[in-house]
């Protein structure tokens, strides 16, 4: 499973509409200044979860975005499957179970990637917007917005660059 920077951002967009969900909408400049977003990228994301009908836009000087549904009832499944395909591609399982079927020799550690495959899958099938900010580590102050700090050469092993199905 690999999950696009694009998708980072997406599910980064979520946790912070999920944080504020009972504020109303929220300003795409204000997301992207708290979670140190890229606004025009920003922008694209948004409109593709709108088609979704993840969130929904509010026009006028209090407009922006908001979760169409509650946090508890988003799952990171649905995000990251809108942004970057397929969970646990088919192909990935199909080929590891004839590797176990015809590698005996390595039939133990074909099985233990498929083990780790269907765990993550089951894991972002099982866990929710709502489960996410509830989440042990920092919270954003009630009622105040305030820009996370991004750490220079931190690096997220799972997010890689590139586009659906690479």
């Amino acid at each position: 499973m690999k999950i696009s920077q694009k998708g980072l951002y997406a599910l980064q967009a979520m946790m912070m509409l999920a944080r504020h969900h009972h504020q109303g909408a929220i300003k795409i400049r204000e997301v992207a200044y708290e979670e140190n977003l890229p606004e025009k990228f920003l922008e694209l994301i948004l409109l593709e979860l709108k088609n979704a009908r993840m969130v929904e836009s509010v026009r006028g000087a209090k407009g922006g975005y908001q979760l169409r549904r509650d946090p508890a009832d988003i799952r990171l499944s649905e995000i990251i499957r809108l942004i970057d395909g397929p969970l646990a591609p088919f192909g990935d399982a199909e080929q590891l179970r004839t590797l176990i079927d015809r590698d005996l020799p390595h039939r133990a550690l074909y099985q233990l990637f498929l083990d780790v495959r269907d765990a993550a899958a089951h894991i972002l099938e099982n866990t929710t917007l709502a489960d996410l900010i509830a989440g042990p580590g920092p919270r954003a102050t009630k009622g105040k917005r305030t820009p996370k700090k991004k750490e220079k050469g931190s690096v997220l092993p799972m997010v890689v660059g590139g586009q659906k199905g690479e």
